[in-house]
């Protein structure tokens, strides 16, 4: 018994925001972003759009290529960084947007890593007979947390110079706001019979490493959870040290795809696709080339969207499903990073 993707989708909100754009709130350029990351733009949610909202747009989109309805999900799986709430989950209010109230509604927490551990989740709820359709959701609103507040100013709807002191704000975490796109994928998974779904995969977690990208503020270990100065401090701006999780990945990554490689007697030549998180485009293009993969086996998008997060795989596998690049039968590698430290590879029969 395995499982099969039957519809794809993925919708990004708003106009896309440019390099360029960035310019006019931070001291920077397009030069210097796409050298170290390999982004040219990325889109932002609006004010009072949620992440569920973004997933709302993709899921109709894959549930029209699967041709279903919400009614025929037995089960949903959503995977974010950035919920609604803090509580509840954004599964819960996608369920109810979706009008299925009653399915349930699984949220899962592993930031960029999502897809892999999802899979195995995927994969044990088909295994359990607890579902026979499940509609996968990665969606993501990190326009929360980027360290600038005009927002009138980014999108060009106004040509006014900002403040010193916010652009000094925004230079603060100039490494982390370029990064970071919104957007949301969502994938039909079903039960099937033929040779497909997950053949292996390999995951992992080290906390001793959870604040190498964390946010400060806002936790349940102050009494309250968010105090007066939080928000003075910039403690709902994410943290990162960009340098340690570029070595993180760039060891982790290459070295758990060649375990499950060799826990599964596949050479890395009979894979078809690497479909990696496209959180950096260096990391990627590193990672591709300790693994002796040639470069149009590892398709990415992220000079278009930048780092959706839980968003980035479903969204690439739904952009390479509609070009034709994947394809029933073929054998593909997923692999990603992310917060906590979580990070694995994953093999998948389409």
């Amino acid at each position: 018994m395995g499982f099969e993707i039957i519809g794809t989708g993925h919708y990004v909100p708003g106009a896309p925001v440019t390099n360029e754009a960035l310019t006019r709130v931070m001291d920077t350029s397009d030069d210097w972003i796409y050298q170290r990351s390999g982004i040219r733009q990325r889109h932002f949610a609006g004010e009072g759009q949620a992440a569920s909202d973004l997933a709302l747009e993709a899921s109709k989109r894959a549930l029209e290529a699967a041709r279903l309805s919400p009614k025929d999900l037995d089960y949903i799986i959503f995977t974010s960084m950035t919920p609604d709430y803090v509580f509840p989950g954004s599964g819960a209010v996608l369920g109810a947007k979706l009008g299925i109230d009653g399915v349930p509604a699984l949220d899962v927490r592993q930031q960029c890593a999502a897809m892999i551990f999802g899979l195995q989740l995927v994969d044990g709820l088909f295994k359990s007979g607890a579902a026979k359709t499940i509609l996968f959701v990665g969606a993501e609103a990190h326009a929360g947390f980027m360290p600038w507040d005009d927002w009138d100013v980014v999108e060009g709807k106004s040509d006014r110079e900002v403040s010193p002191e916010a652009r000094k704000r925004a230079n603060d975490h100039r490494a982390l706001a370029v990064l970071f796109g919104d957007g949301a994928g969502a994938l039909v998974f079903r039960q099937t019979d033929r040779d497909a779904g997950l053949v292996a995969a390999k995951v992992h977690t080290d906390g001793r490493y959870a604040e190498t990208l964390y946010v400060p503020g806002g936790g349940f270990r102050t009494r309250p959870y968010w105090k007066a100065n939080h928000f003075d401090e910039q403690a709902h701006i994410p943290r990162m040290d960009g340098r340690e999780l570029f070595k993180f990945a760039v060891t982790k990554l290459p070295q758990t795809a060649r375990k499950l490689c060799e826990d599964t007697s596949t050479p890395i030549d009979k894979i078809d696709y690497f479909l990696a998180h496209q959180a950096n485009a260096r990391i990627n293009n590193y990672v591709r080339e300790q693994l002796g993969v040639p470069e149009d086996k590892m398709p990415m998008n992220i000079d278009r969207f930048g780092n959706t997060s839980a968003g980035t795989l479903p969204i690439l596998i739904d952009e390479e499903t509609r070009k034709g690049t994947l394809k029933k039968g073929q054998l593909n590698m997923m692999l990603a990073l992310g917060a906590g430290i979580h990070w694995g590879c994953a093999l998948v029969r389409w």
